[in-house]
């Protein structure tokens, strides 16, 4: 009789190569675009909100600020009322985040062979590219009512970057939120209490110089006053150099404190 010899069982790996991780990441960042047309609402809240946004702060407060010319506030206050958005639509990252947890998509996304973070990941890419259809619609009513970009074609761009890329780094703040909290709508809460005050407490609605002095200190080291003089100066007038150094310094730091945390606590709950 010869003896049979009996193959070593194969070890079965969750490697994934770097190539197949991107795609992976840009089939579920597509996914989650797609869904927007099964969920027409939030197509509608990237749009309307801008819009109102620059409606209201045109015509109620524009006249107020600048004696009656509400366009002359326009061209000030509309760098800071995109800055202002990116940041809330942020908050929209956590919350779609906390929805695929709590509802398991996210335990079924990771139980098949694709890459560890290809969920988080597409997540944040899909919401970049709402990003920059939010910022798009508000700089095209903007210009429909008055506004004029003062720079060039390459500034615009430039400021279109800077706040995709800032806004993609204060998002891990959103994604830590959204890992950590047990509703999603716990999520929109922690954005209105600390997205609000902070920046309205910037130059994106009003100069440093008309502010009590106590509060000014706050203000001149407040990264949504960087952000928005950064994109105020590359795409209307002012200095550009200086805050979009500070902006990215900014925006650095928030990504090296806060990704690693929010991957952690990803990867403790998932």
């Amino acid at each position: 009789m010869t003896a049979s010899t009996l193959a070593a069982p194969r070890t079965l790996t969750r490697r994934v190569s770097p190539a197949a991780t991107l795609r992976h990441t840009a089939t579920l960042a597509w996914r989650s675009l797609v869904q927007i047309k099964h969920n027409p609402m939030e197509l509608i809240d990237l749009s309307i909100q801008p819009i109102m946004f620059v409606l209201l702060f045109t015509y109620v407060f524009g006249g107020q600020m600048t004696g009656g010319h509400p366009v002359q506030y326009l061209q000030f206050a509309l760098p800071g009322i995109i800055a202002q958005n990116a940041m809330f639509a942020t908050m929209n990252t956590g919350f779609l985040l906390n929805t695929d947890i709590t509802k398991g998509v996210f335990d079924r996304l990771r139980s098949l062979p694709i890459g560890r973070m290809a969920p988080l990941a597409g997540r944040i890419v899909a919401d970049t590219v709402k990003q920059a259809w939010s910022m798009a619609i508000l700089l095209a009513v903007g210009l429909l009512i008055g506004f004029r970009v003062k720079t060039n074609i390459g500034g615009l761009l430039l400021a279109f970057l800077l706040l995709l890329a800032f806004a993609l780094a204060f998002s891990w703040i959103a994604v830590l939120i959204g890992v950590l909290v047990s509703e999603p709508d716990k999520v929109m809460i922690f954005g209105f209490t600390t997205i609000f005050p902070l920046s309205f407490t910037s130059t994106a609605f009003a100069r440093v110089d008309t502010m009590p002095g106590w509060l000014q200190a706050w203000v001149k080291v407040n990264p949504v006053t960087h952000l928005s003089d950064a994109t105020r100066g590359l795409i209307s007038s002012g200095p550009v150099a200086s805050p979009v150094i500070k902006t990215m310094v900014w925006g650095v730091a928030i990504a090296a404190v806060f990704a690693p945390l929010a991957v952690r606590a990803l990867r403790r709950r998932v």
